[in-house]
């Protein structure tokens, strides 16, 4: 399978970067288009395994397409649309472009060209062959519950550190950590940067054994200092940059007049040179002392309840638990299954066998007569045949 890890100077050197397209403002580009993402399937009803899903697909695809060339709302909905028949949760393509449509100005509109629909369809199996048909992907929600769970300690604070953590787990989706590290290591940074925020200190585990120094070591081993630092940074860095002065649009803002989607050629993806340990380091002091929680890159969710034991929840959802719940009655399987197949006739019968051109026997001819000229005569009757020898 492909690795989708990448160092830090490869993530620095993309298509769009080569294309004259600075790093600042593709960072900015992915941002947009995975918040993007998280409204379209926050306003269809969508769960966080969906949006998520069609968050790594969007970083993934960008590792070797430029922004010029595929203008991000564009694949944002065609990433979505996919994520939703892989995560089981399957939207028509119409409706995530009429979504898309009430979210974005007309001007921005204008990138879906003539026909939205085929835009995306056609920049589906594009998608396809760049992630290489690699459909399933993991995210740190599970594992940073399964943690949880193994922790002791006051079960309030504990819930306000998860909730806390896992808010940062979808601010997350707005940078490229999942092209850089995998979804334990994520899940135990993002849950050590909430445990120190929340003041709530892991002083014991289940589990813990005499090597075990930190409660990390027992999930995911050899993660240093510098490294969990460097992870909390780049989440932390989406609350600073919220008040940056707006820059342009990317371009393009239409789809060229010789070139759209359907007549652009199949990708032809890099070879898979990436690494899956890249060079954490850290250049910025710690940020650990403020955070502003309710103002981030994503729509954060609401703090349930902190009066519910950990073990209660299945999940915590990433939108409002009062908003309007959509239609999510779709069909079990996909394609729909109210498409009808007459039944076979009722009088069906089964046709009688074919007879070889041959001419009738002759009036008067025995039952032996042989259809076959020159040959011998055929069988007696039954009541002539002997088919065992003779005794002696």
């Amino acid at each position: 399978m492909p690795c989708w890890y990448y160092e830090k100077k490869e993530l620095k050197n993309t298509p769009s970067i080569q294309d004259g397209i600075d790093y600042e403002t593709e960072c900015r580009y992915r941002k947009e288009g995975a918040r993007f993402i998280i409204d379209v399937g926050t306003k269809m009803d969508l769960g966080y395994n969906t949006m998520a899903t069609g968050v790594v697909y969007f970083h993934r695809f960008y590792m070797f397409h430029s922004f010029k060339t595929f203008p991000r709302y564009v694949t944002a909905c065609c990433c979505l649309f996919l994520a939703g028949k892989v995560e089981e949760t399957p939207k028509k393509c119409k409706d995530i472009i009429k979504t898309a449509k009430t979210l974005l100005t007309d001007q921005k509109f204008l990138m879906f060209g003539e026909d939205p629909k085929e835009e995306v369809m056609t920049l589906e199996r594009i998608l396809l062959q760049t992630i290489k048909f690699d459909l399933q992907v993991e995210h740190p929600y599970s594992y940073l519950l399964k943690y949880a769970k193994c922790l002791k300690g006051d079960k309030n604070k504990l819930q306000k550190m998860v909730q806390m953590a896992w808010t940062f787990v979808n601010d997350s989706l707005c940078t490229t950590l999942s092209l850089q590290w995998e979804p334990e290591v994520i899940a135990v940074a993002l849950m050590y940067l909430a445990g120190k925020l929340s003041k709530f200190d892991v002083v014991d585990w289940i589990g813990r054994q005499s090597k075990h120094l930190r409660w990390w070591d027992m999930f995911v081993e050899d993660i240093t200092m510098d490294l969990l630092e460097d992870i909390c940074h780049q989440v932390l860095d989406l609350y600073s940059s919220q008040n940056t002065a707006k820059t342009p649009e990317s371009p393009p803002t239409t789809p060229s007049n010789n070139e759209s989607t359907k007549d652009r050629p199949p990708p032809q993806p890099a070879s898979d040179s990436a690494s899956s340990t890249p060079n954490a380091s850290i250049s910025k002091s710690s940020k650990s002392e403020a955070m502003p929680v309710s103002s981030n890159g994503c729509p954060p969710p609401d703090i349930p309840d902190v009066a519910k034991p950990l073990e209660t929840p299945t999940h915590y959802p990433p939108y409002s638990t009062n908003f309007a719940s959509g239609n999510t009655a779709f069909p079990p399987v996909f394609p729909p299954t109210n498409i009808n197949v007459p039944p076979p006739p009722v009088n069906h019968s089964v046709p009688p066998p074919m007879h070889m051109n041959r001419p009738p026997p002759p009036p008067g001819t025995p039952s032996s007569w042989n259809y076959f000229p020159g040959g011998p005569p055929g069988p007696p009757p039954n009541s002539q045949r002997n088919y065992y020898p003779p005794h002696p």
